[in-house]
């Protein structure tokens, strides 16, 4: 190629630019001092990035071992394969997630690791809560990490709630989950959502919410957010920067709507419907099967996943474009699209992705990328 023949400048290389992968963009702003400046401006001009979505998939029975990890970039509309080269952790216990953050953790009566950075390329060992539990709501707000019921039936408090202080690097126990949720105080009867203050805790069958506040170390509530008697189930999320709540509308047998509705008010008194599933995304959200009885959902930024927990071939993604216009549409979940991987467990992250991350996973030699075909 001629020297005059490879001299792509301004607005065309931008361009260019904008229809890369975030992966392959990283080499290139490494070219010289007017590529890196396009990348840049490419970036901030014409493609943004955007939040990824992380699958983590597990074997579902001990031992356990990190069988694999995808990633979809919305930038590019693009999956990526993450290939472990050098693995900070090995996975001895079941790994879990919380739904709308990065935060990754596995909880044994000896130890509890957590990492919370995009790749997951450092994780944080310390002491187990003083509670053992068995499924509590695990959440990140701010510099603290929330574990709050889950216990073992030997144990006096199901309802006992420890914060972990990342600066303080203790556990300091706070006051006990409200009464009325004794009897579903475990993530698997509850949907939780963090903001960058509060923890949001919600009965998924009733609706029952509360808040709590790590800070001041205060529950409030109890709030409603059960408004439609035609909600047979609902979770919530952090959508944009607002909680919001997504819920299942008829029954199992005949799922009529899905709706997400934000929630407005000093205390949340307000939902106000802001989109609604498409029919034809709803019908692939159910797969081979003709009920629903749930979904899970995870979220960060402008978008939001969906998807059914007992078919999780297809994952619904919705995302706030502008002037509040909502973009529906469906991946393929390359994840479990081999059936013959039924017994792996697979949970969802999500995380804001740039090209600074790129570059610490790079350069940690940890982790290397490919574009799923």
């Amino acid at each position: 190629m001629t020297t005059e023949g490879a001299d792509i400048r301004g607005d065309v290389l931008e361009s260019i630019l904008s229809h890369v992968p975030l992966i392959h963009i990283l080499p290139a702003s490494h070219v010289s001092k007017s590529w890196n400046h396009a990348v840049f401006s490419s970036l901030r001009y014409f493609n943004r990035p955007k939040p990824w979505l992380f699958l983590h998939c597990q074997n579902s029975r001990p031992p356990y071992a990190s069988s694999s990890s995808v990633a979809y970039d919305p930038r590019s509309s693009h999956w990526l394969r993450i290939h472990n080269k050098n693995p900070s952790l090995q996975y001895t216990l079941a790994i879990r997630s919380s739904s709308n953050s990065s935060l990754l953790y596995m909880l044994s009566p000896s130890k509890f690791s957590f990492s919370f950075d995009p790749f997951h390329l450092r994780w944080h060992h310390v002491d187990p809560p003083l509670v053992w539990r068995t499924d509590p709501v695990v959440a990140m707000v701010g510099r603290h990490v929330i574990v709050a019921g889950g216990a073992c039936d030997f144990e006096d408090d199901p309802l006992s709630v420890e914060i972990y202080d990342l600066d303080a690097r203790r556990w300091d126990a706070c006051d006990a989950m409200p009464a009325i949720l004794k009897d579903s105080a475990a993530s698997a009867w509850l949907s939780a959502a963090a903001s960058s203050k509060s923890l949001y805790i919600m009965e998924q069958v009733s609706g029952v919410t509360y808040s709590f506040d790590p800070t001041s170390r205060i529950w409030s509530g109890p709030l409603d957010l059960r408004h439609d008697e035609n909600i047979f189930f609902s979770v919530i999320g952090i959508f944009g920067d607002n909680l919001v709540l997504v819920g299942l509308l008829g029954n199992s047998e005949n799922v009529k709507d899905v709706k997400v509705w934000e929630v407005k008010g000093k205390s949340f008194e307000i939902l106000e419907e802001i989109a609604i599933m498409p029919k034809e995304l709803v019908e692939k959200l159910k797969g081979e099967d003709a009920s629903l009885n749930s979904i899970k959902i995870s979220s960060t930024g402008d978008f939001l996943y969906i998807y059914n927990p007992r078919e999780p071939e297809e994952l619904v993604m919705c995302e706030i474009g502008g002037e509040g216009i909502f973009r529906w549409g469906s991946l393929k979940n390359p994840a479990v699209s081999d059936r013959s991987r039924v017994a792996e467990k697979m949970v969802l992250t999500c995380a804001d992705v740039g090209l600074g991350d790129l570059g610490k996973a790079a350069e940690s030699g940890k982790v290397r990328f490919s574009i799923c075909e």
